[in-house]
């Protein structure tokens, strides 16, 4: 159906792909594995148009293709639901979800809101989510958008007469356990017309969906297995080159937390969205917030952060009452955020790597009076070695980044600012497993050095396993408290009560 015959690409003299060659068959979905940096979003932009490849051949049922953009991926009835979200935010739901497709709903050179509406409508209801399409985009969760851009890519049933090619980039990442299961349903019943090829850092739900698995390994791919073949422990072997330790979180590294109180909430609230939070973290401490979403946890997190202001009860940051009006204010007390939304709230995605490390702090680079790009470059190219950040060099862009590595990118910031507490906003989000490893570590090291750490997590597994406390929050209340030092870590299914 599709295939791929040694394709190669190369960035800033960078390869990213190397004689990459797989190929996607009939009524089957594909799983596509590998560590950040190994290729996986880069060719996945190649089977939908939006990159050229260097060298090689991409075939379509047996014939050479040749796509020169997404437009021409779609005409063939290749469509793509990309990592990063492609949706633009100005625009309502329904027209996200048939932009380039506006011609079906003209007639005598008048367009037809309500066809258009309606159409997006039917949808969103093929994949089971009731979302308001006259919404601006902007509005909605990050987890509502990933369903837009689901829909928005199966539109194509509408107008190709050939089976369906749905390249899904992380789609999971945000999503719950039920809207996963409702994602699978949906792949399997359209698993009749359509081929799928699905990207993910969770083994378990590649080998949950997939037929085929292709594992890749900077830039080329290294194994392929029948999916009721292989483990997932083999393919993390196969992936990273180690097996996966049984002290994934680093727990044998989670040190007491000293006694010095440095955040300090007494009955903290923001008007529709939580209240009456209480909530110490202690030098050294990792305090986990666990709830759905709609809890309020995530409000807490960026109240913290600065990107709220509470309306009711108190915060103390190091003894000091504070009412954060922004996140200006929240730097100057030493509080570093590192938010889920990488792109667009925690990197200038234009701007070099060097850059964005000195952005929090730019003290550190100055030398009388003036930035010394010398002392930055230094100071950028010191964390690539640390946090072994996959790049050529400090003054490459950071939109030519992995995720993983943009992820290390905002950390060196935080830690070269000297940040004293840290609120970590889904730190490990679209990380594959050894990239995590490695943030944990991070994170073990910066607690060990005092470091005050609020963590909001994808996973009830992350959040135990790095937490010292956990706080369960429900309809903006917290509902309980679970201690988590080691040998004493809460069950998941005691925390899923009180979530619920």
């Amino acid at each position: 159906m599709l295939s791929t015959n040694r394709i190669s690409k190369s960035f800033a003299g960078v390869p990213a792909l190397k004689d990459v060659s797989l190929d996607i068959r009939p009524n089957e979905v594909v799983g596509l594995i590998g560590e950040n940096g190994a290729g996986k979003s880069t060719l996945m932009r190649i089977l939908a148009g939006t990159h050229q490849p260097d060298g090689g051949t991409l075939m379509l049922d047996g014939k050479p293709l040749k796509l020169h953009n997404a437009r021409d991926g779609a005409v063939h009835g290749i469509g793509m639901v990309f990592q990063e979200q492609s949706l633009l935010l100005n625009l309502s739901v329904a027209e996200n979800i048939y932009l380039g497709q506006e011609d079906q709903f003209v007639r005598l050179g008048i367009m037809n809101w309500r066809a258009m509406r309606e159409a997006a409508r039917r949808q969103l209801a093929k994949i089971g989510v009731d979302i308001d399409v006259t919404a601006r985009t902007s509005e909605l969760t990050f987890a509502a958008r990933q369903m837009v851009e689901l829909a928005k890519a199966l539109t194509l049933e509408e107008t190709v007469s050939r089976p369906l090619i749905i390249l899904l980039d992380e789609p999971t990442s945000v999503l719950s356990g039920s809207d996963i299961d409702v994602l699978f349903r949906r792949v399997r019943s359209l698993k009749s017309r359509a081929s799928f090829v699905f990207v993910s850092h969770r083994l378990d739900e590649v080998l949950r969906i997939s037929d085929r698995v292709y594992t890749m390994k900077d830039g080329q791919v290294v194994a392929e297995h029948q999916a009721a073949d292989v483990t997932g422990p083999e393919l993390h072997e196969i992936m990273v080159g180690r097996g996966l330790q049984a002290t994934y979180y680093k727990e044998d590294k989670q040190l007491p937390p000293r006694s010095e109180i440095v955040v300090d909430a007494s009955r903290l609230s923001i008007e529709g969205a939580f209240r009456d939070v209480d909530l110490q973290i202690r030098a050294g401490e990792i305090v986990g917030i666990a709830g759905v979403v709609g809890s309020g946890r995530e409000e807490v997190t960026r109240a913290i952060g600065g990107f709220l202001t509470h309306t009711g009860g108190i915060l103390k940051i190091n003894g000091e009452p504070v009412q954060f009006r922004s996140p200006e204010q929240a730097v100057r007390k030493r509080v570093g955020y590192i938010p889920r939304e990488r792109r667009l709230e925690g990197l200038v995605m234009f701007l070099s790597i060097a850059e964005n490390i000195s952005l929090a702090d730019l003290s550190c680079v100055m030398r009388n009076g003036a930035i010394s790009y010398g002392r930055e470059r230094r100071l950028a190219s010191d964390w690539i070695k640390r946090l072994r950040i996959k790049a050529p060099g400090p003054d490459i862009a950071c939109r030519k980044l992995s995720g993983g590595n943009q992820q290390k990118v905002v950390l060196a910031r935080w830690m070269t600012a000297g940040s004293r507490i840290l609120v970590l906003d889904h730190p490990t989000r679209g990380l594959d497993v050894g990239a995590k490893e490695e943030v944990y570590e991070l994170v073990r090291e910066l607690s060990a050095q005092g470091v005050a750490i609020l963590l909001i997590s994808d996973t009830l597994e992350e959040t135990i396993g790095l937490s010292h406390r956990v706080l369960v929050m429900r309809d903006g209340a917290v509902t309980a408290h679970f201690d988590a030092t080691p040998g004493n870590k809460p069950d998941q299914v005691d925390l899923v009560r009180a979530m619920v």
